[in-house]
């Protein structure tokens, strides 16, 4: 069983392994459970064995012609050092990564398979999600997406103005937990104004169907370091060391997940 000191609203900058914002100081505070026990991670009585994961990364990009797409900002750093975090821990883990994304020259190439659309990340995640344990998603998958563009076909400024209608896209990481066995659970990330993050998150939690969100503020999208809190399906509110450089959010998001070293 992992150790975990779980935080509350007046005390949200202690790290729940260490106590404090260092890396070197002992454990202080009461014992608590992991957040695995309040999500029903892993069946109670498990030995801790390594964990089937799914987790997602980076952008999507929907094709406008032959040359042109929509995108948006994600590096896809943060999946990726949640990927190689897990794999550290010992966990049979497989990243989905958007083009674009650049991957760690450290991850094994059998663990990493990449997409491109909305609708090909939702593909590979249609034949992965069934056989993982959790699925973290924190992929930037697109809100809108437009109409499917013309093979052989480019844009030019000599057509003058171009009105593109933008479609919403399917909620893919709603339909999985829908649809999800009683072992998974599925981590979601919300990327929302400051001054709305929390709100945006527990909506967004709710809605979705998920066990627990992280919620981060726009200024994490391209940064080096982090922000970020997590929320459980029961409220609880766990707010990290501020500005992680994401490697170390990573380590202390398993952490509270009860994704512990295996290796």
């Amino acid at each position: 069983m992992v150790v975990a000191i779980l935080l509350s609203d007046s005390n949200p900058h202690i790290d729940a392994d260490r106590g404090d914002l260092g890396p070197s100081y002992p454990i202080t505070g009461r014992r608590e459970t992991s957040m695995r026990d309040q999500i029903g991670f892993l069946s109670p009585t498990a030995e801790d064995p390594p964990v089937r994961m799914l987790i997602t990364a980076g952008p999507t990009r929907e094709p406008l012609d032959d040359v042109r797409v929509l995108t948006n900002k994600s590096s896809g750093r943060m999946g990726v050092a949640v990927a190689q975090e897990a794999i550290r821990r010992g966990h049979e883990t497989h990243l989905l990564l958007g083009e674009g994304a650049t991957a760690h020259p450290d991850l094994p190439p059998d663990a990493c398979t990449r997409f491109d659309t909305t609708s090909s990340l939702q593909t590979q995640l249609e034949r992965l999600f069934p056989s993982c344990d959790l699925l973290i998603m924190a992929a930037a998958v697109a809100d809108f997406i437009p109409p499917q563009a013309t093979a052989g076909t480019k844009m030019s400024r000599r057509d003058g103005p171009v009105t593109i209608t933008l479609q919403p896209a399917a909620d893919l990481v709603a339909a999985l937990a829908s649809s999800k066995q009683s072992h998974q659970r599925i981590v979601g990330f919300a990327l929302e104004p400051a001054e709305t993050l929390r709100a945006r998150a527990e909506a967004k939690l709710q809605a979705k169907g998920l066990d627990a969100i992280v919620a981060n503020p726009l200024d994490t999208i391209e940064a080096a370091a982090v922000t970020a809190a997590i929320l459980s399906r029961d409220g609880t509110w766990t707010a990290a060391p501020p500005q992680l450089p994401k490697s170390d959010f990573a380590a202390w998001l398993l952490d509270r997940l009860g994704v512990e070293n295996t290796a």
